[in-house]
């Protein structure tokens, strides 16, 4: 079984349009879509190796400093699957982007760190 990082991502458009959204509307929205996530993260449990979070607000690192930026990262999660494929299907139809306004789930395999060389 290899690892893989699925990455949830948005974008500021979406999450406007999700708060101009009445407010009763909105909450009855989330409580179905938590309640989604949550019926996900059971149907796949065995799979899931770190549930993961949201996140929030990215610095950039480089050798030019350190700064504030924005991307469309909101959220991860870590899953084990036979391929990259099947770590894909595993969110197909993800409350994220079917109730959520996310935009997708991106999932790229974790490869394994490279011996260190002789010396």
């Amino acid at each position: 079984m290899k690892r893989y990082l699925a990455i949830f991502t948005g974008s500021p458009n979406a999450m406007s349009q999700w708060q101009t959204l009445p407010e009763h509307e909105r909450q009855q929205r989330e409580a179905a879509g938590l309640k989604a996530w949550h019926d996900w993260a059971e149907r796949h449990r065995g799979s899931i190796i770190e549930l993961g979070a949201p996140l929030g607000r990215t610095k950039s690192v480089s050798r030019a400093g350190i700064t504030d930026i924005r991307n469309q990262m909101t959220g991860f999660s870590v899953v084990e699957a036979e391929s990259h494929e099947a770590a894909a299907r595993l969110f197909e139809s993800h409350p994220h982007f079917t109730i959520f306004p996310g935009d997708g789930v991106e999932v790229m395999e974790c490869l394994p760190i490279p011996d260190r060389p002789a010396q």
